[in-house]
């Protein structure tokens, strides 16, 4: 380690390649030892550091790979790249235009990665060390203030003192309901003394959610140190990280923090040299959904099935084998060290009045950008679609977007310049979640949006409860009758109440928040479920069932080529007069459209 740490002194430059999962799978990992051979042909090996990262953010574009001191952004790094990026850039000095990421250039000057538009208006806390460092190097983590903060609480303050740092600072819960950090952290110190827990939530289980995961392969320290401040806060000696079996990259990282934490004395007995013993532990999940709630999570932690439990008492008073617990998720456990460093004043200055800080959201679906970005509280939606992600692809027109995955809400057109914190958003039906924002456009079917994420619920709904277990499936079944096209008014009518029964009555939060996708579309997009049970047509060309292709007379050559490749023969007609499709043989492939040559074919 220590020759690695002089090495690094005494690099000229020093390339950082992408380590996250979203660049590992365009093969960012074969690139590291590719760029081992071409220095050492080279002949710089020794002049040249090679840093693996965790995420930069432009999870599109990957492999990316940033060479500094120019700062260099290269974007979609094919390992035969790597030879030009060395023999051009870092031996003889010539910036590869032509691999640069778009934006990164200035005519002839490399942007700073501060004015580039993806990352101007973000604001890095959560993710201040991804792309940064190494994180599987404890020594990098250290360079950046790493266990500075966990010194200087356990050195310099009492605990009630730490919980007053985090309730002045006005942190709330990144998990999604927004709970108050510091009167949870209360709750468990003031219980008798004895053996308490400290819990982190890293199951993100929401579709198209990767916070949590990019956080931990990106900076795994900065939760361990995170979590060792709260037991010192709370009066505990163990810790547990529940995180998804799917995440293999950020439990090895983990796995390799730990042990790294442990061999430096940050975790164990007598921590810098104090009376503080901590340990921690991870326990692997199964990918259920349901475990992302608290009582479930620690009832699978405990080797039972991930059920909820009724609330009162609430962890914090009786948890974890019915001890007091503090569970928090990844994210908000990663502002922690940030706000002990900088002060609670340093955080109340981010945001706004009721929602203090940054909040990291994981940017998917129709979006020019995607990947994951860090933005203060109170940033519009519309400028994390337009700005930040770059807007619709292929000119389309921005249609809404899904906040908070499966227990969230969409967002439309005429509402994209709602400030993004927790109460704006619960204001007009949506909610913040863990920070999956699912971006859609013109093309995308409301009605298909809900049914999508009502299955999600369906499948992953842990059955413990009738409203849950029984409710959402009865939803579903009305949705999939209307997107059917046997759907009628008496059906919205009984989708709705049936919504408000579910919200009401349902054992916890997952089961509470289920109907949100639908009472939300229901709310905003009527008028297209009105389409699909009166007019039996889906206006976005979605639903299979009301699918319509017609051949428009006047634009029809009649040359054949859409009959030619119907493959169930259901296209009919003369060469040089208008072909005509039977629409009940007609299977909906679309491969007519695709093929027509004088785009003649349209859905309807």
């Amino acid at each position: 380690m220590e020759r690695e740490v002089i090495t690094m002194k005494l690099a000229r430059s020093h390339v950082l390649v992408c380590g996250g999962t979203g660049c590992t799978s365009s093969g960012s990992e074969k690139l590291l030892p590719e760029f081992d051979i071409q220095l050492e042909k080279a002949g710089i090996k020794n002049e040249v550091s090679v840093v693996k990262t965790g995420c930069f953010g432009l999870c599109a574009l990957g492999p990316i790979v940033i060479v500094y001191p120019e700062g260099a952004f290269y974007s979609m790094v094919k390992i035969e790249d790597v030879k030009t990026i060395v023999t051009e850039h870092l031996l003889k000095g010539r910036i590869v235009k032509e691999l640069l990421y778009d934006d990164s250039i200035d005519g002839a000057a490399i942007k700073p990665l501060k004015d580039v538009d993806f990352y101007k208006k973000q604001l890095r806390i959560a993710l201040k060390n991804c792309g940064v460092i190494d994180p599987e190097e404890i020594d990098e983590y250290i360079a950046f203030d790493g266990y500075k903060a966990l010194g200087r609480v356990l050195t310099e303050m009492e605990p009630k003192q730490v919980i007053d740092i985090i309730k002045q600072s006005k942190l709330r819960g990144r998990g999604g309901a927004g709970f108050p950090t510091a009167i949870k952290w209360e709750f468990a110190a003031n219980q008798p003394e004895g053996k308490k827990y400290v819990c982190c939530n890293a199951d993100e289980g929401d579709p198209g959610a990767f916070m949590d995961r990019s956080v931990l392969e990106g900076d795994p320290h900065s939760v361990i140190e995170a979590m060792a401040i709260a037991a010192y806060a709370i009066g505990s000696d163990e810790g547990y990280i529940y995180i998804r079996a799917e995440y293999p990259i950020a439990v090895r990282r983990l796995n390799i923090a730990i042990e790294q934490a442990k061999k430096y004395g940050l975790l164990g007995k007598n921590i810098f040299g104090t009376d503080f013993s901590f340990d921690l532990s991870l326990r692997l999940g199964a990918g259920a959904f349901v475990c992302g709630e608290e009582t479930a999570l620690i009832t699978s932690i405990e080797g039972k099935r991930g059920e909820p439990r009724p609330r009162p008492p609430f962890p914090a008073v009786e948890g974890l084998w019915g001890k007091p617990t503090i569970l928090n998720n990844v994210e908000t456990y990663a502002n922690i060290p940030q706000i002990i460093l900088n002060g609670a004043e340093w955080f109340l200055g981010i945001g706004t009045e009721k929602s203090k800080g940054t909040k990291v959201f994981a940017l998917g679906g129709k979006i020019n950008n995607t990947g994951l970005v860090e933005v203060p509280m109170g940033t519009t939606l519309r400028e994390i679609v337009e700005e930040i992600g770059g807007g619709i692809p292929n000119g389309k027109k921005f249609k809404a977007a899904q906040t908070g995955g499966p227990s969230g809400g969409c967002i439309p057109t005429e509402l994209i310049d709602t400030p993004i914190d927790y109460d704006s958003l619960i204001e007009i039906g949506a909610m913040m979640g863990s920070g999956g924002l699912i971006v859609m456009d013109e093309d995308s079917c409301m009605v298909d949006i809900a049914k999508f994420f009502l299955k999600f619920t369906v499948d992953e709904s842990c059955g413990k409860c009738v409203p849950c277990r029984i409710g959402t499936k009865r939803m579903l079944e009305i949705l999939e009758k209307i997107t059917s096209g046997k759907g009628t008014v008496e059906d919205i009518e009984n989708l709705k109440k049936l919504a408000g029964s579910v919200k009401s009555s349902s054992l916890c939060g997952l089961g509470q928040t289920a109907p949100n996708p639908v009472l939300s579309t229901l709310k905003y997009f009527e008028d297209e479920y009105m389409a699909h049970v009166i007019e039996k047509r889906c206006p976005a060309g979605v639903c299979k069932d009301l699918l319509r292709y017609i051949i428009d007379k006047e634009k029809c050559k009649g040359c054949g080529i859409c009959a030619k490749h119907c493959p169930v023969t259901a296209i009919s007609g003369e060469l040089k007069k208008p072909y005509e499709i039977d629409q009940q043989m007609c299977i909906k492939c679309g491969v007519c459209e695709i093929k027509c040559p004088f785009k003649a074919i349209s859905r309807k």
